[in-house]
């Protein structure tokens, strides 16, 4: 498993406001907000209602290219679910979503940590592939489909 690199150039902050989703004097408040609490700019500019889970995972996807997928309405076959234990899913906020062979699907909260990823795939002895979701929507897929 090797670091992801940046498809565009541009960072998160940017992105956002490019799309409207921020305005520059939102974007430097969450910046100070960042510097004196520590934490990844897009915690903050959620913590500061700023931008939603999603607007932060949809700039992700833009800055990095992972697939972005929704999980309110994905239904996950059981085999797939029993690749990976609860306990790992709710620890690193991912769940597995599909599985062919030796390739495992996951939809991750973060999947530029790559830690996670390679302790799935040690665990499961698959290649994985991340998609992006948001933290809500994986834990709440977590808790539909481990209980």
């Amino acid at each position: 498993m090797q670091g992801y690199k940046r498809i565009n150039p541009k960072f998160i902050g940017d992105l956002l406001v490019e799309r409207g989703v921020i305005n520059v004097h939102q974007l430097q408040e969450a910046i100070e907000y960042q510097k004196e609490k520590g934490g990844l700019l897009g915690e903050a500019l959620m913590f500061l209602k700023y931008a939603s889970e999603e607007d932060i995972a949809q700039a992700l996807t833009s800055q990095y290219g992972f697939p972005y997928l929704p999980l309110s309405n994905y239904e996950i076959e059981p085999e797939v679910l029993s690749a990976v234990s609860a306990d790992v899913c709710r620890q690193h906020c991912l769940i597995p979503i599909d599985k062919i062979g030796a390739s495992l699907t996951l939809a991750m909260a973060n999947p530029l940590h790559t830690g996670s990823i390679e302790e799935v795939e040690a665990l499961t002895h698959c290649s994985v592939q991340a998609f992006v979701s948001t933290a809500t929507d994986v834990r709440a897929a977590i808790k539909k489909h481990y209980g």
